[in-house]
C-alpha cells in the first residue's frame, strides 16, 4: 500500500494551526520553536532529492521538552519528525509536521563507564565529539558512517548505520545495548539488556505489553522471517523483526533503524570498542571495475576490517578539487580505473605489515601484480580515509543539473555474486541511458551506487522508478537487500513489500500501528509509505525555476548561472564538522543551522525559487541569515561540492543594498583604499578615538564600529620609492619581482611591506615599482568594496590594477603581495569581475610572499642568508584565504627555512575577526567566540619569547586585541632572521 503526498493546508489555516502551535510550545518549552518560512525552509531537506516544509522546527533542551512537543502536537493532529545531522540520504528526518531537532541542544554523554566500555548518551550529539571523548581512554565507537563529523548518534541509530569497519564490528545494532524513548503521547519507557535486567523493558505496563505482543507477533512469523529476510550482514529494511526470535531478545533493536517511525529516541546506550593500536592500509589498484569486483571476496579472505572502492569517477573529479589532488597523486600509479582500500587493524605493528605483503602477494596471484601502494603511516592514511569518507560529495560536484541521485544506493549482495550483480545495474543504466558511480563497503557487498540523472526533468524522474524497478528485481535474484545501510526513507520503502512479501509488510504495519495507532511519527516511511517519485514531494518540483533581480554582478558562467551554483549544495552537512578545517566558524559558535554553510545555500535556493514569498531574495531575513558568514571562503576548498558562500554573498549584498541603500559603517570600510592617503595626515587626530572613550562610544552610534574594539592605528604610510619601472626594464627571469602594497599594510603596518622589501632584495630578486596608469593612488585589488556587494566600484579598481600590472606579468615578471585575502583576489574574484583571459594571466603570475620563496627555495635558485634561532619557537596561525587556497604549506616551508625555528602550527578556524566582521556592533560577540575556540586557548599556552606568525591584517589585529600579543607577518620574521653577512 502506497501513500501519497498529503495536501498542503491553505495559508490562512495554516497560519492558525500555527500561531496555536507556537504559543503552546512557546508556554512548555525550555528550549525553543520557530515557524517562520526561513527556518522551516532550512530543515525542509536532507540530503536526498526530497524537500517536504515542515510546519514548524523545534529545539529541545531536554526530554520534557520533547514529551511537551509530543503532546501538543497530538492536541493539534500534527506529526512529529525526530531530526538529527539532517545527513541522511532519502528524507528520513523531513515531513508535514514538527521537525524536533535534537542535534542543537540535546546532545550530551549522560553516563560513561571507562571500566565496562559503554556510554549513554542523548541522540543529537555527534559521533567524531562522542569517539574524541572516549579515545583517551582507548575505546572508540566502531559504526563510523562516512559523515562521522556530522551525523549524530540518534541518526545513526535510527537508520541502522553500518560504516566502513562493518566487516569486523557490524552495524549499529550490533552496537546498541538499551535505548531510551517515548511514546507518541510522550509517555516515557525503555528497552534494552545491558546485563542486569530480567525482561529489558522499563517504564508502564503499556510498554511491557507492547513488548510482549512484539515478541509473539515475532514467534508468529519466524518461518517468515527465516525465509525471507536477506542473509546478508547488511540488511537495513523494514523492522528488526529478526532480532526478536534470538534466544534472548533486546527489544532496543527493534527500535534501531525504525527511523523514528516508532517512538521518539531520549537516550541511547552503546558498546564501545578497544581501539587498535596500529593501522595499516595497502591500495589496490585495478584496470576494471569488473577485475576488482570479482577480487573483492579472495582480499575479504585475508582478514582486513575494511575493503572500500573508490571508483573511476572519484578518481577523475576528485583530481580537480584541490583539497584530494595531492592525496590521490600520492596513492595512485599510472591511471587505473579504479582502487580498493584494504585495512588492516591490531596491535602487532610486524603482523600488520605482512598482512600488507601478503596482500601483494594476493593480488599478484589474481593478475595483478606490483598493484598495491602500501599507506603504513597515520597520517597518510588519514589522508586517504578523507578521500573515501567524501566520495559521495565529490561526486556530487559535477557541474550542471545532471547529479547522481540517490535511491538504489546502498543495495547490497553476497560477495559471489558482486560481480554479476553490478554488470546487471549497469546494464539497467545503459538501457536508460545512463551511467552510475560507484563507490562504499566491497567488503560486504554494498556498493553505493547513483545513477547520473536531472530530477528538475519529468523524464529523468520517470526513468528513476523504472531503475529502481528493476534494481529491486536484480537484488532479490542475487539473495540482497534493498536497503543495505542508510535505511528506506522515501526512497525505499515502497520496496519494502517486493523485498520481503506481503506477510511480513502488514507484520511491519502491525509493529507500527502497536508503538504510534494514530501514525502521528514521521508518517508515510518504512509503512503505508509515500511515492518515491512523487514531485510534489521533490527538491524540484514541477515549475521549479530560478531568478534574480536584475544582471547577476558577477560572472557565474562557469557553474552554468548563479541559480546552478547555488544549487550545488547536495545538503551533505560537510560544513557541520565542529573540528578539523576551518567551516563553518560562526556554525562552531552558534550551532544553528541559520549559520551554516547548507543553511545559507538552501535559503538562497529557496528564496531565487520563489518559494519564500516575493522578494525573499532581497529581504531583511536572508540579510540575517548571510550576517554571520565571515567570507572566510573555506567552504570554497572544503565543501566537496564546492560551494562558493563568500561569493554568494557578494552577489546577494549587491542585490540587497541596490534595493535598501548602504549604511554608513559599510561605506566607510569600502571607501578605506581612497582616503587611506589622506587620512594619515589626520592620524593624531583619528588615532584619539580608542583614547577618548567618548569618541568610541559615538562611532559605535554612529557607524556601528562596537566600542569595545580597538580600530587599526593610521601612521605615516609606506610608499615604493624610486622613479615608475616600464615592462622593458623586466628580463624575463624568475628574479623579476613587483611588490603590491596592499591597503591594509600600506596605511597601519608599513613595517611588513619594509621588511618584505628587505628580504627580497637579499635574496636576489629584482623589485619593480609598478604605478597606475593614470592619478597617482595606489593600486587596489576591491577587496573593501566586494565585503560590502559594491561590485560595480570594485571593478573599477580590478580594471585600473590590471590595466597596471598585466603589461609586467606579459614581460615575464611576478606580482608578490602580503595579505592574503588581497593578493588571492587577483586569482579569484577578478575572475568574475572581469571575465577574459586577461584576469586569468595576472591571476596565474600572482603570488603570497610565502608562496614565491618557498617555490623559488625549493627549486634551489635562491638562498637566504639567514641565522640560527636557536630553538626559538614559532607558533603560525594560519589566514582563512591561505588555507582556502592551499598556501599554508609554503608559509609553513618558508618558515622552516629559517635555521633552529621551532614551527608549530596551529589547528585553528577562523580568528574571528575576518575584515570588518569582528568590529561591528553586532558582531563582536561572535568574533570573540571564533577566536576562542581554537586560536586564543592555543596561545595562551605560547611562552612570553615565542613568535606568533600570522600574515592577515585582520589575524594580528585580532590577537592583539584578545590577548596583547604582538603577531608578526612571515616577512618580519625572515627580516629579522637575516645574518649580518
Amino acid at each position: 500500500m502506497t501513500a501519497t503526498a498529503e495536501p498542503a493546508t491553505t495559508p490562512r489555516a495554516a497560519t492558525r494551526q500555527n500561531a496555536g502551535l507556537a504559543r503552546r510550545l512557546a508556554e512548555a518549552l525550555q528550549g525553543e520553536a520557530r515557524f517562520d518560512a526561513f527556518t522551516r525552509g532550512r530543515y525542509a531537506t536532507d540530503a536526498s532529492i526530497y524537500q517536504i516544509m515542515p510546519a514548524g522546527v523545534v529545539l529541545p533542551r531536554s526530554t520534557a521538552d520533547i514529551a511537551a512537543t509530543l503532546r501538543i502536537a497530538a492536541e493539534h493532529e500534527i506529526p512529529v519528525i525526530m531530526r538529527g545531522g539532517g545527513t541522511s540520504q532519502n528524507g528520513q528526518p523531513i515531513g508535514r509536521g514538527l521537525v524536533v531537532d535534537c542535534a542543537r541542544h540535546f546532545n550530551e554523554v549522560l553516563a560513561y563507564d571507562p571500566e565496562q566500555g559503554t556510554v549513554t548518551v542523548q541522540p543529537g550529539l555527534v559521533l567524531e565529539r562522542l569517539n574524541t571523548r572516549v579515545k583517551v581512554d582507548g575505546w572508540f565507537f566502531p559504526v563510523e558512517p562516512s559523515t562521522a563529523t556530522r551525523c549524530t548518534i540518534g541518526g545513526m541509530a535510527g537508520n541502522n548505520s553500518c560504516g566502513a569497519r562493518s566487516l569486523r564490528f557490524g552495524k549499529m545494532s550490533d552496537n546498541v545495548l538499551a535505548m531510551e524513548a517515548l511514546f507518541h503521547d510522550g509517555s516515557a519507557f525503555g528497552f534494552g539488556l545491558t546485563g542486569n535486567e530480567q525482561t529489558g523493558v522499563t517504564g508502564s505496563a503499556r510498554a511491557e505489553a507492547l513488548a510482549a505482543a512484539m515478541r509473539a507477533l515475532a514467534e508468529a512469523e519466524r518461518d517468515e522471517i527465516l525465509a525471507r529476510f536477506p542473509q546478508v550482514q547488511r540488511r537495513v529494511g523494514g523492522y528488526n523483526l529478526d532480532a526478536l526470535i534470538e534466544p534472548r531478545p533486546n527489544l532496543a533493536h527493534l527500535l534501531v533503524g525504525s527511523e523514528g517511525t516508532l517512538a521518539a529516541t531520549t537516550s541511547v546506550t552503546l558498546k564501545l570498542s578497544r581501539l587498535p593500536a596500529h593501522r595499516v592500509m595497502g591500495v589496490c589498484h585495478f584496470p576494471s571495475f569488473r577485475s576488482a569486483m570479482e577480487t573483492t571476496k579472495a582480499l575479504v579472505d585475508l582478514g582486513p576490517v575494511a575493503v572500500e572502492l573508490v571508483d573511476n569517477n572519484v578518481l577523475v573529479l576528485g583530481a580537480d578539487i584541490p583539497l584530494f589532488r595531492t592525496t590521490l597523486a600520492d596513492i595512485t600509479r599510472g591511471t587505473p580505473n579504479c582502487l580498493l582500500l584494504v585495512e588492516f587493524a591490531g596491535d602487532d605493528r610486524a603482523a600488520l605489515l605482512r598482512d600488507l605483503r601478503r596482500l601483494d602477494a594476493c593480488m599478484s596471484d589474481h593478475g595483478f601484480p606490483h598493484a598495491v601502494v602500501e599507506v603504513p603511516e597515520p597520517i597518510r592514511q588519514t589522508s586517504v580515509w578523507e578521500v573515501r569518507e567524501a566520495c559521495l560529495n565529490i561526486m556530487m560536484s559535477m557541474k550542471g543539473d545532471a547529479k547522481p541521485v540517490s535511491f538504489i544506493e546502498d543495495c547490497a549482495v553476497p560477495l559471489e555474486h558482486l560481480a554479476d550483480y553490478t554488470d546487471a545495474v549497469t546494464e539497467v543504466f545503459t538501457r536508460h541511458g545512463t551511467r552510475g558511480t560507484w563507490y562504499a563497503h566491497a567488503s560486504v557487498g554494498c556498493l553505493h551506487v547513483r545513477p547520473i540523472l536531472d530530477m528538475k526533468q519529468g523524464g529523468d524522474v520517470a526513468k528513476m522508478r523504472a531503475i529502481a524497478e528493476e534494481a529491486s528485481v536484480a537484488v532479490r535474484r542475487f539473495k540482497g537487500s534493498y536497503s543495505g545501510e542508510h535505511g528506506d526513507g522515501i526512497s525505499r520503502s515502497e520496496y519494502i513489500e517486493p523485498m520481503f512479501g506481503a506477510r511480513l509488510t502488514r507484520a511491519f504495519e502491525a509493529v507500527k500501528d502497536g508503538f504510534d495507532p494514530d501514525n502521528r511519527l514521521n508518517p508515510g516511511k518504512i509503512v503505508r509509505p509515500l511515492r518515491m517519485d512523487d514531485r510534489a514531494l521533490m527538491r524540484f518540483q514541477p515549475g521549479y525555476a530560478v531568478t534574480t533581480p536584475g544582471t547577476t554582478a558577477l560572472d557565474w558562467s562557469d557553474w552554468g548561472g548563479f541559480g546552478p551554483a547555488v544549487e550545488m549544495c547536495n545538503s551533505n552537512g560537510t560544513c557541520r564538522k565542529l573540528v578539523g578545517g576551518a567551516m563553518c566558524p560562526s556554525y562552531r559558535v552558534t550551532k544553528d543551522e541559520q549559520h551554516l554553510t547548507r543553511g545559507r545555500a538552501n535559503s538562497l535556493r529557496l528564496a531565487i525559487s520563489g518559494q519564500l514569498g516575493a522578494d525573499a531574495f532581497t529581504s531583511h531575513e536572508m540579510k540575517r541569515t548571510l550576517d554571520l558568514c565571515v567570507s572566510c571562503k573555506a567552504c570554497r576548498r572544503e565543501c566537496p561540492t564546492g560551494v562558493d558562500m563568500a561569493k554568494m554573498k557578494v552577489e546577494f549584498l549587491h542585490h540587497y543594498h541596490a534595493r535598501h541603500g548602504l549604511p554608513l559603517k559599510d561605506r566607510l570600510v569600502a571607501a578605506l583604499p581612497l582616503y587611506a592617503g589622506t587620512a594619515a595626515w589626520l592620524a593624531p587626530l583619528l588615532n584619539l578615538r580608542d583614547r577618548v572613550p567618548a569618541l568610541a562610544r559615538l562611532s559605535e552610534r554612529v557607524a556601528g564600529l562596537s566600542s569595545r574594539r580597538t580600530l587599526p592605528r593610521w601612521r605615516r604610510p609606506w610608499s615604493e620609492g624610486g622613479e615608475a619601472a616600464h615592462p622593458s626594464d623586466v628580463n624575463g627571469d624568475f628574479r623579476d619581482i613587483v611588490l603590491f602594497g596592499d591597503t591594509f599594510n600600506r596605511a597601519f603596518e608599513r613595517e611588513n611591506l619594509e621588511a618584505a622589501e628587505r628580504v627580497l632584495t637579499a635574496a636576489g630578486y629584482r623589485l619593480h615599482r609598478v604605478f597606475p596608469n593614470r592619478g597617482r593612488r595606489p593600486l587596489c585589488c576591491g577587496r573593501t568594496y566586494l565585503a560590502s556587494g559594491q561590485t560595480e566600484r570594485a571593478r573599477e579598481e580590478a580594471r585600473r590594477t590590471l590595466d597596471a600590472l598585466l603589461p609586467f606579468v606579459r614581460a615575464g615578471a611576478r606580482i608578490v603581495g602580503l595579505e592574503p585575502s588581497c593578493l588571492l583576489t587577483f586569482r579569484d574574484e577578478f575572475a568574475a569581475l572581469l571575465p577574459g583571459p586577461e584576469a586569468g594571466e595576472l591571476g596565474k603570475a600572482s603570488l603570497l610572499f610565502e608562496e614565491l620563496l618557498a617555490g623559488d627555495l625549493a627549486a634551489g635558485q635562491i638562498v637566504l642568508p639567514l641565522a640560527d634561532q636557536r630553538g626559538r619557537v614559532a607558533h603560525l596561525h594560519g589566514h582563512c584565504h591561505q588555507k582556502a587556497f592551499g598556501a599554508m604549506g609554503a608559509v609553513e616551508a618558508t618558515l622552516r627555512a629559517v635555521p633552529g625555528l621551532d614551527v608549530r602550527v596551529i589547528e585553528s578556524s577562523c580568528c574571528g575577526m575576518a575584515g570588518a566582521f569582528g568590529y561591528g556592533v553586532d558582531t563582536h560577540d561572535v568574533s570573540l567566540a571564533m577566536a576562542e575556540l581554537s586560536l586564543f586557548p592555543a596561545l595562551r599556552q605560547a611562552a612570553i619569547n615565542d613568535l606568533v606568525v600570522a600574515d592577515g591584517t585582520s589575524c594580528r589585529h585580532q590577537i592583539y586585541d584578545g590577548l596583547g600579543i604582538e603577531a608578526r607577518h612571515v616577512a618580519r620574521v625572515l627580516d629579522e632572521a637575516l645574518s649580518d653577512t
